[in-house]
């Protein structure tokens, strides 16, 4: 049987408890998928990017959160992370300024937009998704412009 030589899309959902192990959980899934599309060169970037997504998730909710990662094209990778509170945080719809450098925190999105190719965020109501929140998204690979 002759093989494919478009690869399909793919997406994976990782749920998550509001628990301080939980990011570096997720991390691992993220390498374990990656591996598993042979898409390793983009760990890490796409580490990166579901790190910061992730930490924020948990430091600035109180409920449960998501990683979601999905390939819609060759090379491509969009890695999201869904909360349950439906403020998208102020840096994430525009760019972001740097933090001053004596600050302890604040370079999280900074870093996302630095890093990503293209990144956005929604806000989801209670018709659309269920659970409400929002979804913080960054995409990597392929080439893509920001």
């Amino acid at each position: 049987m002759p093989m494919a030589t478009v690869s399909p899309s793919w997406n994976y959902t990782l749920h998550l408890p509001h628990d301080p192990r939980a990011p570096g959980i997720a991390r691992g899934a993220l390498r374990l998928i990656l591996a598993a599309h042979e898409m390793q060169d983009l760990a890490p970037t796409a580490e990166l990017l579901a790190a910061e997504l992730l930490t924020n998730s948990h430091r600035h909710t109180e409920g449960p959160y998501a990683l979601r990662v999905r390939s819609a094209e060759p090379g491509r990778l969009r890695v999201a992370v869904w909360d349950t509170d439906p403020r998208v945080p102020p840096g994430f719809s525009h760019p972001a300024a740097p933090p001053p450098p004596d600050s302890e925190g604040g370079r999280g999105l900074h870093l996302v937009q630095a890093c990503a190719d293209t990144w956005g965020a929604s806000a989801l109501s209670e018709p659309v998704a269920s659970k409400g929140g929002k979804l913080l998204w960054a995409e990597c690979g392929g080439g893509g412009t920001r």
